[in-house]
């Protein structure tokens, strides 16, 4: 994975969200570090928890991508990926199409921590506040999640 690091100004909650100011205490901050990413490396995650919360990911955001409707500069692909032969439009439609089923297999009551984390990037703290949960019991819930999700992909 690529790291994008910035410095950010530490305040009582943790890193912020603005640049650090200079003179005051600050905190080097990898941008591209995934929640999910962040649970894995360490241990709060199995591998197949892992993989399905990035294959879901992937689909929500390759659903999220608009099909091309102007001239395609993309180089000519040789071999084909997993969804060869279809248009743009076609795998944001397939993908779309997974993604909803991944999130049926999980579950209405854990679906919105599922969602939160996985693919809008939220840490667990923070989730937990918005879904007015205690503290601590995210992070099961997310795993419960994560192993409906890897069935639904067949993981693991």
């Amino acid at each position: 994975m690529r790291q994008v690091i910035e410095e950010r100004e530490l305040t009582a909650e943790g890193p912020s969200h603005r640049s650090a100011r200079r003179g005051g205490r600050s905190a080097a901050v990898n941008l591209a570090e995934s929640p999910l990413t962040w649970l894995h490396a360490r241990g709060h995650l199995t591998d197949a928890q892992f993989d399905a919360g990035e294959r879901l990911r992937a689909d929500w955001e390759r659903a999220q991508l608009a099909p091309s409707v102007t001239m395609r500069w993309d180089p000519v692909r040789v071999s084909g990926g997993g969804d060869s032969g279809l248009t743009q439009g076609e795998r944001q439609i397939v993908a779309k199409a997974r993604f909803d089923g991944a999130v049926a297999a999980a579950g209405p009551g854990l679906a919105d921590v599922l969602w939160r984390v996985v693919c809008a990037g939220e840490g667990l703290p923070e989730a937990e506040r918005a879904l007015a949960w205690p503290v601590r019991s995210g992070k099961l819930v997310l795993r419960l999640a994560l192993d409906r999700v890897a069935e639904f992909y067949r993981i693991g």
